[in-house]
């Protein structure tokens, strides 16, 4: 059995919740960053939810690759699914990602993407409405505000951009959006 490598976006950038043996910048292509999924218990409830972050269909997503001896790797699938498959939002696939380490490799890593179908998909909200969200969700995991800002502070730290959720951290952060500064 070999390795397995395992992609992060969100938290698990900041919280694998497991010792990697390594860890990557990566690219995947297809899939992008968003804050499409109601969180009904790590970020909320299902009375006043949060949100977090989903691969959602379209463009590309940089993250972290994290390889997992193969020694390693049912206890951290069994991990995984535990905290990621918690009310079955995400879909468990593997999808080729690109690691931006010099090398030019690509390797076939676990990748949680959002089931669109899913009554927990919340697909594009407006900035105004996630800022309300995320102001208000808690679950069991902690304040949903957190959560977005560890993440937007994280993915700054690696150099990595997302423009919809820094200007999601600059608005929790200041109080106020653009479009509401303007009109």
């Amino acid at each position: 059995m070999s390795d397995l490598w395992v992609f992060g976006y969100g938290s698990l950038m900041w919280r694998p919740g497991f010792s990697p043996q390594e860890a990557v910048q990566a690219r995947l292509c297809g899939l992008h960053r968003s804050l499409c999924i109601y969180s009904w218990v790590h970020r909320g409830t299902q009375a006043v939810p949060g949100l977090v972050l989903g691969l959602d269909r379209g463009g590309s997503c940089v993250g972290t690759a994290f390889r997992i001896p193969s020694d390693n790797a049912e206890s951290v699938v069994a991990y995984l699914r535990a905290r990621e498959l918690v009310t079955n939002v995400y879909l468990e696939t593997r999808r080729r990602i690109m690691l931006e380490d010099g090398t030019g490799r690509q390797v076939e890593a676990l990748v949680y993407k959002v089931d669109r179908q899913h009554v927990q998909y919340a697909g594009r909200l407006p900035i105004d409405v996630q800022a309300e969200i995320v102001r208000t969700g808690r679950g069991e995991s902690g304040h949903n505000l957190d959560y977005v800002l560890s993440t937007a502070r994280h993915l700054e730290e690696l150099g990595i951009r997302d423009h919809p959720l820094e200007r999601l951290a600059h608005t929790l952060l200041n109080g106020r959006t653009k479009a509401s500064e303007s009109g």
